[in-house]
Parts: structure tokens; sequence; C-alpha cells
């Protein structure tokens, strides 16, 4: 059952693709789930998959005949593949390895998955699963930029402990009631319809964490509430929305590409991969400065007192995508978070950085905006300033997409 009271999944089919990573047990415990909700779930598991988990448990739990091998005589004499691929609601790839991304990145049609994959005309989501240097990889982010743009939504991954001990990081695929969500999402409104419906939205979230050593970093009291919220509003707006989040304790907002990073660095690339896009909100409060060389080690005490950080100055990602030469959003908006003459700074941000908007809000001590709930902003742009009273931050967020929308749509006339 759905937080609105509706069962999304009743009467669905999924096709399950389980590609071979470690987080495969976890698949076992989604289909339990999908089937619980209603749903019916056909299984298709890679070879690699095989190693972790059996055909005969996948089978098991979902009811139904697991699908291993694209020349099974069994299923191929009335091309099976193809049928797997067409004869369903929605395609999940629950984990989506590195090499199962990879291959749908590239098109290719080398084993089942890979095929379904290339033939369905139904929508995918995937969650992605892997170690976290993988995942970082430039290659892995090239793949993710490219499913992204060929429309294929993503849930996760995680942050949190590896299989491998000792190693921790982004990487951990979703967990089954997280897909869960992510797949009612999809299905209960396919072709959302609003004001923002065809555009694409940019918003970033959180904080930054800057390293100093391996177990400390710069960081700031952001929470990413309200950047989640806006994130959230556009998307029930009927826009496709990529959310760029910092390190934060939110849990996914379904229905949208989230992207997770911790410093501002991989914050900036993820962005840059993101675009073209029609709107970017830059909510995130991105630390100013990093240092410049942070320990490979521990830092210690010692007798000679407290080490002397030299600090460097971050990427301007807000100056960089306003200023951007060939794939600059049609509507640029920052947020400023100040502490004293919050309108003057704005405007003085609002011309250096080149933005069209800025929302602005005084962060002082005592106002419990900065990880609250609650919010009060000023709309800073070249023709004013609208100031709006304190309220919810979901409520804040929906009237500044709504401004959007009314802006967006006066634009294309």
């Amino acid at each position: 059952m759905n937080a609105d009271g509706q069962n999304h999944l009743r009467g669905k089919r999924i096709l399950l693709i389980i590609g071979g990573g470690i987080a495969a047990y976890k698949s076992l415990d989604l289909i339990r789930r999908l089937r619980e909700r209603g749903a019916a779930v056909r299984v298709v598991m890679t070879q690699a998959a095989q190693e972790f988990i059996t055909p005969l448990s996948a089978g098991a739990i979902a009811g139904e005949h697991v699908y291993i091998d694209l020349f099974d005589p069994r299923t191929e004499f009335d091309i099976g593949h193809i049928r797997l691929a067409r004869d369903t609601d929605l395609v999940v790839v629950a984990p989506a390895t590195a090499d199962l991304m990879a291959r749908m990145a590239g098109g290719h049609a080398d084993d089942l998955a890979s095929t379904v994959l290339l033939a369905t005309d139904k929508p995918v989501l995937i969650a992605p699963a892997m170690n976290p240097h993988m995942w970082r990889n430039a290659a892995t982010r090239r793949n993710l930029a490219q499913v992204i743009a060929d429309r294929i939504a993503v849930v996760g991954p995680n942050a949190g402990e590896m299989a491998e001990q000792g190693e921790t990081g982004v990487g951990r695929m979703a967990e089954p009631l997280e897909i869960v969500a992510a797949v009612e999402a999809r299905l209960a409104a396919p072709e959302p319809r609003g004001p923002l419906s065809g555009r694409r939205v940019l918003v970033t979230a959180g904080p930054t964490y800057e390293p100093i050593d391996p177990v400390r970093y710069i960081a700031n009291r952001s929470s990413g509430k309200q950047g989640f919220a806006i994130a959230r509003a556009a998307a029930a707006a009927g826009a496709g929305v990529t959310l760029v989040s910092g390190p934060v304790s939110l849990a996914d907002p379904p229905g949208m590409t989230v992207i997770k990073v911790e410093s501002a660095h991989e914050m900036l690339a993820e962005v840059e991969r993101a675009l073209p896009v029609d709107v970017a909100v830059f909510a995130a409060a991105v630390a100013d400065w990093r240092v410049a060389k942070p320990g490979a080690q521990k830092l210690k005490k010692n007798a000679s007192g407290a080490p002397r950080l030299l600090l460097v100055e971050n990427p301007d990602i807000l100056a960089t995508v306003a200023h951007h030469a060939s794939k600059r959003p049609h509507l640029v908006i920052g947020f400023a978070a100040e502490t004293q003459h919050v309108i003057e700074n704005a405007r003085a941000k609002l011309d250096r950085k080149g933005c069209d908007w800025i929302v602005a809000n005084d962060v002082s001590i005592g106002t419990g905006i900065m990880g609250g709930d609650r919010n009060s902003v000023h709309l800073v742009t070249r023709g004013g300033v609208d100031s709006w009273p304190d309220d919810d931050k979901q409520n804040i967020a929906d009237k500044l997409v709504a401004r959007i929308a009314v802006t967006l749509a006066a634009a294309a006339k």
C-alpha cells in the first residue's frame, strides 16, 4: 500500500533483471515485496548473477520460470526475448552492476539480459550497486550519464559499508523497499502532466564534505531539505528531474534520478554531466574551500600543536553553469544563505555569478532555518525583490516551482 492509500502495483507486470553482484541476494526480498503488493514478477538472471543466487531460489519466490539463456530452445522458439521485453509494464535492473550499466550505455545485446533491455519499449528502472571506486570511476560516470539521457530512471546507490572489509562509500544498492517505492512512483504516473511537462530540471541539495584526512572533513549544517523539496515539487509539476545531492540523511524522492556525491569537485562533475537542462536550481550549500592536500593518514596530535591547514578555493558550480558557453539552462537559480545584509549580499551575488534568480535567506543562529523544516526567503531577480513569509519548506518549493513554470511559459510565447 502506497502512502496515498493506493496500491499502484496490483495487476502490474514487472520484469526483474538480476545482475552479477553481491547485492543480488537483496533481489530475492525485492521479488517478495513486489509480489505481496500484487505485482506479477518475471525474472531474468545474468550468468554472473547465478554465481551469487540460484535460479531455483528466484523462481520459487517469483512463482515463475526464471530466464537465463538467450538461446534456450524452450523459450526461443517464438522469439522469447522479444516477448519478455514487451510483455511487461516495467523493467527493473537490480543490481545494475558496472558491467551491466556499460553494456546498456553501449547498446550491447550479447546475452539475454542486454538483449531484452535493447528490445524493450517499456520504461526501465535501474538500481546500481558496485564498489565505491567503481562508482566514482570516470567510465561509470559516462555510462550513467548516457543511461539517464536515454530516459532510464535510477534509484540509489546508497552510502554505507561494502561487502569488502573496511570499504565504505557510495555504492550500496538501494534497499528493496526503496526500489518498490520507485517502482510505484514510476507506474503511478508513467507520463506526468503538469506545467513543467516535457521540461528537464536539475537540482543540487545538501552540503559537501571536503576531506582533511581519511576520517575528518570540512562541512556545513545544510540538511538538504529545501533542495529535496524543490526536486519533489518539480517532479510533481511533470518535469524530468535530476537531483545531485551531497551527504544527507533524507530518503531519495521517488520519480527522479538521484545522484549522490561528497565533494564540490564531484558535484560539479555530475552537474556538468546532467546538462543540458531547461532549469538548474542550485540549492546545495557547497563548501567554499577545501584542504589543498588532504592527509593520506589520520592527522595525529603532537607536541608541535594543531596542524596548519592550507585552504584553496573550490570550483564555483553556480557561476560555471551560469556562464556555460553552449549548455546554459534557460533559467539558472542560485541560493544565498546569509547572516547579515541578506538582500544586499544576494543582489551582489546575482551580478557576480551571472545567474537569473537568487533565493536568499537568513540562516543566523536562532532562525532554525539551517536544518529545520521551515524557511523564509527573498526571491531576488533583476526586476526586484519578492519577500515570502515564513512557511514550510515544501510550500516554499511549490511556490518557487510555480514561478519557474510561469516564467518558462511566458518565455515560450
